[in-house]
């Protein structure tokens, strides 16, 4: 007897992202990324000069600007690059993860950095490894 689970219906009619979009969407992400920490190194280090704070400072900092990005961005279910490749993270409900979701998957993408990324080319679905860990998945939402 198999049991019906909503969740798994909602999970199954979304149009899963293939992984080369999702590979060019990476590659897109990181450039913005990019000149988002730039910007975030030179404010610290023009409000810090004073102080000399040590590397770490700088560290946690960098960290705590992508933590908001990321946290923000996908918490609301699209960062920039994800629109333009016209791409979503959804919870296994279909709908926007929300903040705590949305951080929980960025400290399993932070943590498993590379290993998450080769997990996609084993995974049945393609999925990356944080996205199975933190429940979501990326979405096309030009596919209907």
């Amino acid at each position: 007897m198999t049991v019906f689970h909503p969740c798994e219906s909602a999970m199954n009619d979304l149009p899963l992202a293939g992984l080369g979009k999702r590979l060019a969407a990476l590659l897109y992400e990181f450039l913005l990324l990019l000149a988002l920490l730039f910007v975030a190194d030179y404010l610290f280090i023009t409000l810090t000069r004073a102080f000399r704070p040590a590397h770490l400072w700088l560290q946690l900092w960098l960290l705590l600007v992508m933590a908001i990005y990321f946290g923000w961005s996908w918490a609301k279910g699209q960062t920039l690059a994800m629109k333009t490749w016209r791409l979503r993270v959804v919870t296994r409900q279909g709908v926007p993860p929300g903040i705590g979701r949305a951080l929980l998957r960025f400290v399993f993408a932070s943590c498993l950095f590379g290993i998450s990324w080769l997990w996609a080319f084993v995974d049945p679905e393609r999925q990356f490894l944080h996205d199975r860990l933190a429940g979501t998945r990326l979405i096309d939402t030009r596919k209907k």
